[in-house]
């Protein structure tokens, strides 16, 4: 092994030890007991681990509802994004109409604007939405799924374009020689070799939908069993003295259902990187 290998490999080992320290730092945190977490000599290690803090963070009352609530988002987003952007990215890619090339350019400048800036604007259009569209007012999940589609979409799009753009316009011409309408060169012969593209869009989506906070705690404002995961956490943040266990306890268990999103899609996401397709 030459030189600039084995510096690479330092290199990288050295980038993976500083982005995993935190994650071990959280986990280890959430089976230490309350002494040892508040201790001013810290320790990356302990000799008594407890499991008590993930048993009272799963023993919190509703835990388990807001759980389900943050699934419920993360995955309708998904599977929403996922098809729009799908359908929107064929359009702008095999479709030519007036101001296509603006349309594209817009999807990158709304990528631009920061959240913080539009949460009051997005809080009162979802006010007004909810007296017009049913189930996407304020305290209903409806427009956190709303809210989160409408920021995964330009980036999803713009990336699934690359994607419909590698496919060789020759193979749905061929189909549709063969008899094959629009709707079936769509779904069968072009949806499959995409499917890497969205693969790794939809981890983008789950991500920004799964760790959401202040959408959910803007919008969710007394429905409070309409509240996800990333909300429910400030329930151990007590005036006098944070619950540094449960917090702990409670962010790893937030972090199990991502790496198992991720771990079940690995496969599909490394293809996605690569390419949709190969000569």
């Amino acid at each position: 092994m030459n030189r600039s290998r084995l510096v690479a490999n330092a290199v990288a080992v050295a980038a993976a030890a500083v982005t995993l320290f935190p994650i071990y730092w959280m986990v280890l945190s959430a089976v230490k007991p309350a002494g040892e977490i508040q201790s001013l000599q810290a320790r990356p290690w302990t000799l008594a681990p407890t499991l008590e803090h993930f048993r009272r963070v799963l023993g919190a009352e509703n835990f388990g509802r807001y759980l389900l609530n943050s699934a419920a988002v993360a995955l309708s987003v998904v599977v929403l994004s996922a098809v729009v952007a799908f359908l929107a990215a064929f359009a702008v890619t095999r479709f030519r109409f007036r101001f296509r090339t603006s349309v594209l350019i817009m999807f990158l400048v709304a990528q631009m604007v920061p959240v913080e800036a539009l949460t009051i604007p997005l809080f009162f259009l979802v006010r007004d939405l909810g007296g017009v569209v049913p189930g996407v007012g304020l305290n209903t999940l409806g427009s956190l799924v709303l809210v989160h589609l409408a920021f995964s979409l330009p980036f999803a799009i713009w990336m699934m374009r690359g994607f419909v753009a590698a496919v060789p316009e020759a193979i749905e011409e061929a189909a549709m020689i063969d008899g094959a309408g629009r709707a079936v060169v769509l779904w069968r012969i072009i949806f499959p070799l995409v499917a890497p593209g969205l693969v790794a869009t939809s981890v983008f989506s789950f991500i920004t939908a799964w760790n959401d906070f202040i959408f959910a705690r803007t919008f969710i404002i007394s429905a409070t069993h309409n509240q996800t995961l990333p909300a429910a956490l400030l329930v151990f943040f007590k005036p006098d003295e944070n619950d540094w266990g449960g917090i702990m306890a409670a962010s790893t268990l937030m972090t199990v259902p991502v790496l198992v999103f991720f771990v079940a899609v690995q496969r599909r996401l490394v293809a996605g990187l690569g390419g949709a397709v190969k000569d």
